[in-house]
Order: structure tokens, then C-alpha cells, then sequence
């Protein structure tokens, strides 16, 4: 069998691995999606309690719409937001059942190479297949052959620590019985009477914090909640884009998070603490955990933490193979300083495709939110656009993969998260590209006119 003749393998059947699928299909190419879980969209179905700030208009890739459609399929009112559990359930595995044996669950890949050829060794490497080295759920293994590989395998099962180094603090594995990763599910009985009427140390300053204070301050106002209480930790400073875009920001209920968590700290239900890069977790007499800062400012102790300071990529797996990565981000290097956020002064990132995401081993693609790195503000029509482009590049259309078709909504935030480190970093000058220079924000002072948290739409985070 020739190169060509072999199918392309993709890893993850998640949104953007599924649409990669649905993309190779639409070109006459052959696709096989690898998942490690036990079903399509398994990573989603973990955060399935928690509402995407995306539209079902902006979470539904064309190329699947159109498979799916023979189908009888009926696509949801595009104008609504899904759950992460409305995702998986109403688009994902419909999707899925229509690929049918071109998806496998079960199915963990541990290794990508050229057969034949490790990483080191130049001769003839370009015309050799790819191998994919994968472990099934009852343990056996099984190696595959492959024209190119996308990795689709996003980011979810790797969250950075709490630690501010970047490495996890001192007693952070320790106590892993009182810290999650994960915005909690509070309509869970059991999750809910782990916080209710405790003390909650909420880490991070992104969507899925704003989900998880705005998740706490609620709680704090119902009936079994009276005593919830919320610590939110920052790495730096108070300023005017530390809430996201607000009403700037194209996409209303990405906006509305940040107005959700200002409200909760504005009305009493969380206390910020700024400039604090957590150094160690220790117990206090009552098992309670106590926050230790490098500065050696230490925390009045809580019950619970919750750390959400992003997700990095696993990329042991692709060890023999040529990668070209930024050495901040971990993100393919042409793309890198479209989304860094310590250059990427403006919400709005450019729409990319294969060239942007090429590497020196050709025929090998990260997409989604893997091609990220550890950047944040990854979109689902992001991973679209970008399986859109590597599909008609695989299948030789390179008029079709270098034409951008489509226009990203901005933020409505100005500054890259490199300005406001420091706690009283100064003020950028935003220059008018999407919304005013930040200012600093009173903490406790009343909630902006419209931005009452009752008048936010429900709205989440996680790959939307």
C-alpha cells in the first residue's frame, strides 16, 4: 500500500478531532480518530455542568453539519448557549455515530514516528509513513500506519499547578484530598456540601475562575449556602481588564463571566487577594489548608481550593517526531505570537491555518486547543478554521487551505497578561485597538449600570 492509500489518523474525538474527521471525509480522504476515552467527547462530558459563553451557531462546524444531515439529525437553535453535556450529547456523539467504525474509543495513543526512522535520522524520512503506537482499554497494543497525523488531543487532562513557578507548590500533591483542577459541580449533593457554608480558595484569573466564584457566590445565597465564602487568588493586580471585556466584548456571555465575578466580589461573596503567587500549602491544626505566597504572606486558612490557572499540552507522546515550538508557549512557532499573551496587546487573534501550523515533520498537525499551548482564549470555530485548512492541504487544495474564512470576535480587552503582573503595575496606554485603556477598579464599589449579575446570561468556559 502507498503512502497516500493510508488513512489519516487523528487523535481525540473531540470537538475540533471530529471535525478534522468530518473535513478528510468531505475531500475523499480517510479518516481514523483514536480516543482515549470511552466515548466521543469525553473530555466535554467532564465539564458537561457548566454552559459554553459560544452560541450552538458558533459550535457547530459546517463540514460536520453537512454529514450529519442525511442523518435526520436537527441542528439546535443556534442562537442559545449549550452545556458542555448539550455539546457532547446533541452534537458530538451524533457526529460520532455518523463516522462509525472511522472513530475508536478505548483507544490511548502512545507514541508518533516515521517507520523506521526515530527522530535523529534524516535518510529517507519524508517518504516513510507515519506509525502511531496505540494501547487499547484491555491493555493491548497495536501499531498504525498513517499518511499524517492531527492531534486533536487538547489539554484537558493536563492542568498547571497551583504553584506560581509554574511547577506545583510544596504540599500541593500532598493535599489533594481539598484541592481541585476543575470548576465544581455544584448540583452535585455531594460537591455541593464540600463548599457550602466553607471557605473556597479560587486560583486563577481566566473564564473558568469567573465561572467558579460566580458558581460559589450563588451558592452563598441559597438556602443551604449561607456561609459560603470565596478567597480569589491572583498573580497580579486589580486593573480594568482583569474582568475581561464586559459589554465590549463580542461575545456577550464571555463578557458577562467577568461581570459575574465582579459582582461576587463587588456584594461580599469573594475577597481578592492580589500580587500572591502561591509558594507552598500547608495544614493548619484543624486540617484546614493555609496558602504560603514567595513573599511569605500567608492566608487566613479554607476548606477547599480550587486551582484553575490553565492547561499546558502533553507532548511526550510526539517525542520522535520534528517539532517546531515555541519555547514560551509550547505552541507551533508561527502561530505563537498571534496568541502570546505577553505580546497579544488586543482580544482578537488572526485566523490561521496549515502554514501556521506546520512543522519540520511534515504531515503532522496540532489543532484545537493543543496548537495553543499554553495560551488561553482558544475558540471552537478556531479549531474549525484550522481543521478546515489542514484537510485541504492534505488533499493538495492549497488555494482553499490558505483562504481564511473566517472573522474571530474580539474581547473587547486590551493589554497583554505580561503588563499587569505586578500588583501595581502601571497602566497601559491602549491605543483604541478594541476598548478603552484599562483602569483600575475600586474593589467592593457597586457593580457598573447593566452589569448586575441577575442580568447575565448563564455562561462557561472549557474549549468553548
Amino acid at each position: 500500500m502507498s503512502t497516500q492509500q493510508l488513512p489519516v489518523i487523528v487523535i481525540g474525538a473531540g470537538p475540533t478531532g471530529l471535525a478534522a474527521a468530518a473535513h478528510l471525509v468531505g475531500r475523499g480522504i480517510e479518516p481514523l480518530v483514536l480516543e482515549a476515552g470511552d466515548s466521543a467527547g469525553a473530555a466535554v462530558r467532564e465539564w458537561s455542568h457548566v454552559r459554553l459563553f459560544s452560541t450552538w451557531g458558533e459550535v457547530v462546524d459546517p463540514a460536520a453539519e453537512k454529514l450529519l444531515a442525511p442523518t435526520g439529525w436537527t441542528r439546535p437553535d443556534p442562537a442559545t448557549y449549550p452545556s458542555g453535556g448539550d455539546w457532547a450529547e446533541r452534537y458530538l456523539r451524533p457526529l460520532a455515530d455518523a463516522l462509525g467504525d472511522k472513530v475508536r474509543t478505548g483507544a490511548t495513543v502512545t507514541g508518533v514516528s516515521r517507520a523506521g526512522r526515530d527522530r535523529v535520522v534524516d535518510a529517507d524520512r519524508g517518504s516513510q509513513p507515519f506509525v502511531v503506537h496505540v494501547t487499547h482499554a484491555d491493555g493491548r497494543e497495536e501499531r498504525l500506519s498513517a499518511r499524517a497525523v492531527i492531534d486533536a488531543s487538547g489539554t484537558w487532562t493536563t492542568p498547571s499547578p497551583a504553584g506560581g513557578s509554574g511547577l506545583p507548590a510544596l504540599g500541593e500533591k500532598a493535599m489533594a484530598d481539598r484541592i481541585t483542577y476543575r470548576v465544581p459541580d455544584l448540583k452535585d449533593p455531594a460537591v455541593r456540601a464540600r463548599y457550602a457554608g466553607r471557605r473556597t480558595a479560587v486560583i486563577g484569573s481566566g473564564a473558568s475562575a469567573f465561572t467558579a466564584l460566580a458558581c460559589l457566590a450563588d451558592l452563598a445565597t441559597s438556602e443551604d449556602g449561607a456561609g459560603t465564602h470565596a478567597v480569589w487568588i491572583l498573580r497580579r493586580g486589580i486593573s480594568g481588564s482583569t474582568f475581561g471585556g464586559g459589554t465590549a466584548d463580542r461575545l456577550p456571555a464571555r463578557g458577562a463571566l467577568g461581570l459575574a465575578a465582579k459582582a461576587a466580589v463587588d456584594k461580599g461573596y469573594a475577597d481578592a487577594v492580589t500580587g500572591f503567587r502561591t509558594e507552598a500549602f500547608e495544614r493548619d491544626g484543624d486540617g484546614r489548608l493555609v496558602l504560603v505566597g514567595e513573599d511569605g504572606r500567608r492566608l487566613e486558612p479554607v476548606d477547599q481550593v480550587i486551582v484553575l490557572t490553565g492547561l499546558r499540552p502533553d507532548l511526550s507522546f510526539l517525542s520522535e517526531i520534528r517539532l517546531n515550538l515555541d519555547e514560551r508557549l509550547q505552541a507551533p512557532v508561527e502561530l505563537a505570537p498571534l496568541i502570546d499573551p505577553n505580546q497579544h496587546s488586543c482580544g482578537t487573534v488572526h485566523p490561521h491555518g496549515h502554514r501556521e501550523l506546520s512543522h519540520p515533520e511534515q504531515g503532522v498537525y496540532l489543532v484545537g486547543m493543543k496548537s495553543y499551548g499554553r495560551a488561553p482564549t482558544f475558540l471552537a470555530m478556531t479549531g474549525y478554521e484550522q481543521v478546515r485548512s489542514v484537510a485541504a492541504a492534505i488533499a493538495g487544495d492549497l488555494d482553499a487551505a490558505d483562504r481564511v474564512e473566517l472573522t474571530l470576535p474580539e474581547t473587547g480587552v486590551c493589554g497583554g497578561a505580561g503588563l499587569f503582573d505586578a500588583p501595581d503595575a502601571p497602566q497601559a496606554d491602549g491605543g483604541g485597538c478594541c476598548a478603552p485603556a484599562p483602569q483600575l477598579v475600586q474593589l467592593g464599589a457597586p457593580a457598573a449600570a447593566g452589569g448586575a449579575a441577575e442580568e447575565i446570561p448563564a455562561g462557561g468556559c472549557c474549549g468553548s
